[in-house]
């Protein structure tokens, strides 16, 4: 029986797995067909037409939508995948499955879809499945992290469905009609809620608690939501609606968040221990660098960092996932070194993941953030905002070369006695292909999206002003190492926790909220509802009817009494009365 049920859970991932790859093989074919023929495929599907306002099902079939889909396929395939190694001991490994599915299936109604409309179909559907993920492992602290991820989330849907409201009036809820059609103010409107709901559904400050609280999901969710479908769905939203930002000249409000966010991002993960937060912050700060170039309008240079940040931060996610699964889930990174000893795959792909983040040159990174970087040399940049991205840059480099000595470095220094795991090829695989990928991905995704060779001209110390950051982040990160009793000093305590605790912002989201609102609430019951309503009300009223009640049942048992006692005090006034 336990045979036959094994099988059966085995059978469900490998069937998923080569679905999924299929369909990603033939997207990723015909996004490149369609870039090369200039084609687009536009589908509207009238489903409900109420007082010219018409409720569509649109399909919109270009490019981006075709390339980002198949990444996505790509990606949940391997994490299937490694998920069925990963999460062998699981009982329920078929409801995880399926949970995955449906992730997949509502990032993909979102990202071809142009309508408002069908756009929260699959916006509230990532919110609700990445609750359920995040829940999996039912613990206090899983529903704490799953709570602050769905309540975050639905201010962004909360917008979105303000702006369904608002385009009631203009008979579509299709954004591609909007420019020019609409005034400015009401254009503005309509932008300023799409700004919001992606600020939190790609977790910018100042809704980035959640993105840390939501790695109390399984490694192989964390792995999918934090390369290439929830925290990318804002991103991939502004990239979409980059004509209607450039119309109505509002980059600047993005270009300023997206450079605080990766600055912040970049001094938390440098004072974190949590193996899986400071890759999550890593995260946060790729999320900033793809806010800050949809900022600076160069939107398909976004897009083109969106895509190969996918291919190597799912492969960080999986080999930091092995390296905790074979310490006996220790997720401190002060309990693990000397990794690379005991599990050389996984350490050589965990190194390149790495070395991809920090941009090194020839792999995935390099291509994108390299060109980013020197485009924004291009641009008139304030010395705030160029200060804040090329430090933010060295901090990127400082928190990985910290994260690759403590894990691969140091001499294996466990607190408590673990056992080291094999390397399983049902792990293995996904991260080989990964690796293959986060190395080759990056040139061939230049290869395709810039078909134009285009000319970067700028002065020797600007060329070289990228390198020379990174390199300095690098020794910066390894002196961090050496001198780490740095973390432990008690005169910059509250400095370390400030920058640790990405600027206290989880206080700020949950406990300085919810107090405020329970003590409201305790002064409002012992005041209000156990106080003056309470005298003055229900309670009030139910002592007078009670007294009431007790005259009037003594009236009526001392009835006889009361008329004899009423017939002498007459009989007496009248007497008196006759008398005077």
């Amino acid at each position: 029986m336990n045979l036959n049920n094994f099988s059966y859970k085995l059978s469900i991932c490998f069937v998923s797995f080569m679905v999924l790859m299929c369909f990603s093989l033939i997207f990723f074919m015909c996004g490149v067909f369609y870039y090369v023929s200039d084609y687009v495929v536009f589908l509207d599907w009238e489903i409900l037409s109420i007082n010219s306002s018409s409720i569509v099902m649109t399909i919109l079939l270009d490019f981006k939508s075709l390339t980002f889909i198949s990444f996505v396929f790509f990606i949940s395939s391997l994490v299937i995948y490694y998920s069925d190694g990963y999460m062998s001991g699981d009982t329920h490994l078929v409801r995880f499955i399926m949970l995955v599915l449906m992730f997949v299936m509502s990032m993909m109604f979102l990202i071809i879809s142009p309508n408002i409309i069908s756009i929260l179909l699959g916006w509230d559907g990532l919110g609700l499945v990445s609750y359920c993920l995040v829940i999996y492992y039912q613990n206090v602290k899983s529903y704490n992290a799953g709570m602050l991820t769905a309540l975050s989330n639905r201010i962004g849907d909360v917008a979105i469905l303000l702006c369904i409201s608002w385009m009631m009036m203009y008979g579509s809820w299709n954004y591609l009609y909007w420019g020019g059609v609409m005034n400015s103010m009401e254009l503005k409107v309509v932008v300023y809620l799409m700004i919001l709901a992606a600020f939190t559904k790609s977790a910018q400050i100042p809704f980035s608690s959640w993105l840390p609280a939501a790695m109390a999901a399984p490694t192989p969710v964390s792995a999918l939501v934090h390369s290439s479908t929830l925290v990318t769905a804002g991103v991939y939203l502004l990239i979409r609606f980059g004509n209607l930002l450039s119309e109505i000249g509002i980059n600047n409000l993005i270009l300023y968040v997206g450079c605080l966010t990766m600055f912040m991002a970049g001094l938390g993960a440098n004072f974190e221990f949590d193996l899986k937060k400071i890759i999550a912050l890593s995260t946060l700060s790729q999320l900033g660098l793809m806010m800050l170039t949809i900022g600076l309008e160069f939107y398909d240079l976004a897009y083109f960092h969106l895509l190969s940040h996918a291919l190597f931060k799912a492969l960080l996610f999986m080999c930091a996932g092995l390296i905790i699964h074979s310490v006996g889930n220790l997720q401190d990174i002060r309990g693990m070194g000397g990794i690379f000893n005991m599990m050389p795959c996984t350490s050589i792909c965990f190194c390149i993941s790495n070395l991809a983040l920090c941009g090194m040159p020839f792999l995935a990174g390099f291509y994108s953030k390299d060109l980013i970087l020197e485009m924004s040399l291009m641009n008139n940049l304030n010395m705030f905002i160029f200060l804040l991205m090329f430090l933010s840059t060295g901090l990127t480099v400082c928190y990985t070369i910290r994260l690759i000595y403590y894990v691969m470095g140091t001499n294996y220094n466990c607190w408590n006695n673990h056992c080291i795991g094999s390397e399983n090829l049902v792990f293995i695989i996904p991260m080989v292909v990964l690796t293959l990928f986060s190395v080759l991905g990056g040139s061939m995704l230049s290869w395709i999206m810039i078909g134009t060779p285009n000319l970067i001209y700028l002065p020797l110390w600007m060329k070289f002003i990228t390198l020379v950051v990174c390199v300095m982040g690098g020794w910066l990160g390894y002196e961090l190492n050496l001198f780490s009793s740095i973390y432990k000093c008690s005169k910059i305590s509250f400095l370390m926790s400030f920058l640790g605790s990405m600027w206290f912002m989880p206080i700020l989201s949950t406990h300085f909220f919810t107090s405020k609102f329970l003590w409201l609430g305790y002064y409002v019951q012992r005041d209000v509802d156990m106080g003056w309503s309470e005298e003055l009300g229900s309670q009030g009223l139910y002592d007078y009817m009670i007294n009431f009640s007790g005259v009037t049942y003594k009236w009526h048992n001392n009835l006889f009494k009361l008329y004899l006692m009423s017939f002498v005090i007459w009989m007496l006034l009248i007497f008196m009365y006759f008398l005077v």
